[in-house]
């Protein structure tokens, strides 16, 4: 949640709870039913239930403090209109999403539309976060690139009533070198932008101030884990990642069908900001769900308190504007708090081929000082440098719990194209400890056969063409080898690779003599068709050989001599007189 802006406001509980039971009146009708049960999970600081359990890699925002503000009672009606796309309301001012923000939404929308088109997200969904966590930008108080004018931050996360999560960016995002805030619309916390960032606007950084990079993170963030959003489970557990709360569920869901009812463009800048939030000292209040049931017909509680209750003896006095906040509960431990430095778990040497996953996988042991192991510790893994390789599912990054012997281990490595070298880092969700590094290996890809697919005699005449083309197959293992690199050569001798001076060679694409070719590639058979070669005027036998990384080789034998005479026809006898 971001910081204050202007003036902060006190919702009384008997004006929440007015709203609350209106809003449940109008949302029951409205969407589907959210998750209730207590599944055991703490609630976010200032929350009023526990939420139910989400598959989580560690909340995106930290479980800082959001807005509570509920959309308006009766939800904007879109316009009619036969022309194609969102429906435009005119209805409640809260419909109105100031222009960049609203792009933001809808082009991160398009994106993950290509690139995780089972995610299903809806641009609303969006919309409705940033309304809880930023109040849309402030309003939309973005300049024209999308970057926010100022930053906006959330408190420092030093355990004061949050959580507790010490400086993990050196200040570089939210300006604080002892404990993290949530930076951004998005409100994401430094070490969870450190991976899950992304470049929205083409600009070449990732910049959580920036809306189009913030909406294009979190729609990531939500779609990770294979998560559907067209279904009640997939939208839930994504939601409950973000800010793993029921309250936040709820509110969020509230949101996204008021959206969903329709909205329009209001000029940057111009956008209504919420008023209440979750940390502002308001007696907690339950956040009605959309399958809460109605309020009972004819209920009307009193949406003013008594401003002086009266008080034993007849007397009455006025309530301390502001009262004190409760104490703070001292912070429960977790495993992770126990855990002092992460070590390797026998991880074998790193390597595959290119385009190949690896055969080994990493494991990972957290241990406490003493080298104790530590149980139920979510360990993140994060794929770095110039490299294309990724985790199963196509995602750098992913976060596994220790099991009981207190080892992680890491999805398995795809190796992509390119080769070399790349780096695993490792780090404990929450918590700074001494960490462990891992380097992996690309190779390029290989085979450790190559057979001519043919077995025609290779014959020319001096100064002729070879009529045939000559193909030969490419192997590893057993399995054709495709996208192998190729090296043809026309050699001195069998014992001698280097090049010959003269004989049989090939032609450039300017007609010029080359006995070389590199650059080759197999195809997806493993199969590799050499150029048409041409003889010059020496006679005699020549080799031809093919090599690939890998091993593989084969050796064709190229004859030229001139043509037998023996074959011609006899001359007509001369005519006598």
């Amino acid at each position: 949640m971001a910081a204050h802006f202007g003036r902060r406001l006190r919702k009384g509980a008997a004006t929440t709870a007015v709203a609350a039971a209106a809003v449940a009146a109008l949302s029951a009708s409205q969407a589907p039913g959210a998750a209730g049960d207590d599944h055991g999970r703490p609630a976010a600081a200032g929350s009023s239930s526990p939420a139910p359990d989400a598959a989580s890699d560690g909340d995106a925002t930290g479980n800082s403090p959001y807005y509570t503000d509920l959309p308006p009672l009766k939800s904007p009606n879109p316009s009619p209109s036969s022309a194609v796309g969102d429906p435009v309301a005119r209805g409640e001012a809260e419909a109105g999403i100031p222009a960049t923000v609203l792009d933001a939404y809808k082009k991160a929308e398009a994106e993950l539309r290509s690139s995780k088109p089972g995610c299903n997200l809806p641009w609303q969904l969006l919309a409705a976060i940033g309304k809880v966590e930023s109040g849309q930008a402030r309003g939309g108080r973005v300049d024209a690139d999308g970057t926010t004018v100022g930053r906006i931050l959330g408190p420092q996360l030093d355990g004061n009533g949050f959580a507790l999560i010490k400086d993990t960016d050196h200040g570089e995002y939210d300006g604080n070198s002892h404990y993290d805030q949530a930076i951004g619309p998005m409100q994401f916390i430094p070490s969870t932008w450190a991976w899950a960032g992304r470049d929205g606007n083409a600009d070449g950084k990732a910049d959580p101030n920036n809306v189009y990079d913030a909406a294009l993170a979190a729609g990531h963030y939500l779609c990770r884990n294979d998560w559907d959003m067209s279904t009640e489970p997939g939208l839930h557990s994504a939601i409950l990642s973000y800010n793993n709360s029921q309250d936040y569920l709820n509110l969020v869901l509230n949101w996204l069908q008021y959206y969903r009812k329709g909205t329009h463009s209001v000029p940057d800048g111009t956008g209504g900001v919420p008023s209440h939030r979750s940390d502002d000292g308001t007696p907690s209040t339950h956040t009605p769900a959309p399958s809460d049931p109605p309020a009972k017909p004819g209920h009307k509680p009193d949406p003013k308190p008594d401003p002086k209750p009266h008080q034993p003896g007849g007397g009455s006095e006025s309530p301390d504007p502001q009262p004190p906040k409760p104490p703070v509960p001292p912070k429960q431990p977790t495993p992770s708090d126990t855990v002092d430095h992460l070590e390797d778990a026998g991880t074998a040497r790193l390597t595959a081929m290119a385009g190949h996953a690896f055969g080994q996988r990493i494991a990972t042991r957290a241990e406490t000082k003493t080298g104790t192991a530590v149980a139920k510790v979510r360990v993140r893994f994060t794929i770095t440098g110039d490299t294309d390789a990724t985790f199963a599912g196509g995602e750098t990054v992913a976060t596994v719990a220790t099991d009981a012997k207190g080892v992680a281990h890491a999805p398995d490595l795809q190796a992509g194209e390119k080769t070399g070298d790349f780096k695993i880092t490792t780090a404990v969700v929450g918590h700074q400890v001494k960490s462990v590094g891992y380097t992996a290996t690309v190779t390029a890809r290989a085979a450790d056969t190559l057979t001519r697919t043919g077995d025609t005699a290779m014959t020319c005449t001096p100064g002729g063409e070879f009529a045939e083309q000559i193909q030969v197959k490419a192997t590893y293992k057993g399995a054709a080898a495709d996208r192998v690199a190729a090296t043809a050569t026309l050699i001195k001798a069998d014992d001698d690779a280097t090049e010959n001076d003269k004989g049989p060679y090939f032609k450039d694409a300017d007609g010029k003599t080359v006995r070389t070719l590199t650059g080759l590639k197999t195809d997806a058979e493993g199969r590799l068709t050499l150029p048409k070669l041409y003889a010059d005027d020496t006679t005699g036998t020549f080799l031809l050989r093919v090599t690939t990384p890998g091993g593989g080789t084969v050796t064709v034998e190229l004859k030229v001599a001139a043509a037998d005479a023996s074959a011609s026809p006899s001359p007509s006898p001369s005519a006598t007189s």
